[in-house]
């Protein structure tokens, strides 16, 4: 039963985590210029977790039962993600804009963990990924499968972010080029836009 219950974590969290949005576009940024790509991995797959194990230990339920908090979590979501998908799009307007940030000076380690920290903490929408949805549904569980619920997610976590990270980095030649990194951008950006359709509508109907 405990395989079941990891496997059932592992694919719910790949399929929240895979998802394009900031956090794994800055990912995939830091990994096509090689800057600082164990640290912002490392740090990303630990703030999941952290959210993860807040979430299946109550935290989604305390969220999910609060109208004001939940409030919060939509809106501030949608705005987030509204901001964040018209930038993208914006970047789509420049000319090769990737080849123009490779030449900036790279970030001091410190600015990168700031960096990938603020992508992480200050999206709303990654609150209810992670600490409501996968936070109610692993806490449904009784308390030993709680434990595997929480390790598959955190696995799908470690997994895709590493993936994407060194991945990155790896084909940095291929994704620096800007019809592709283009492509990224308009993908990220109706990504994102689309998901703050959602949190929107979400927030109209539990009006």
């Amino acid at each position: 039963m405990a395989g079941t219950v990891f496997l059932s974590g592992l694919a719910l969290g790949a399929s929240l985590i895979m998802a394009i949005g900031a956090q794994n576009a800055h990912v995939l940024r830091m990994g096509v210029r090689r800057s600082h790509v164990p640290l912002t991995v490392a740090t990303c797959i630990l703030v999941d977790a952290l959210l993860i194990a807040a979430g299946v230990a109550g935290a989604g339920a305390l969220i999910g039962g609060s109208p004001a908090l939940m409030g919060v979590a939509r809106w501030g979501g949608a705005a987030f993600l509204l901001w964040y998908g018209l930038r993208s799009w914006r970047g789509l307007l420049a000319d090769s804009r990737l080849e123009i940030d490779a030449d900036a000076p790279l970030p001091s380690a410190a600015a990168a963990l700031a960096a990938v920290l603020a992508m992480s903490l200050l999206n709303p929408h990654v609150y209810l990924d992670t600490v409501v949805l996968l936070g109610s549904i692993g806490g449904r569980y009784p308390a030993p499968e709680r434990l595997a619920f929480s390790a598959g997610a955190m696995t799908a976590s470690l997994l895709w972010f590493t993936l994407l990270g060194f991945g990155a980095a790896r084909f940095s030649r291929v994704l620096a080029r800007p019809l592709v990194w283009k492509c990224i951008e308009a993908l990220t950006g109706a990504v994102m836009l689309t998901l703050a359709a959602g949190l929107i509508l979400d927030g109209i109907a539990a009006a």
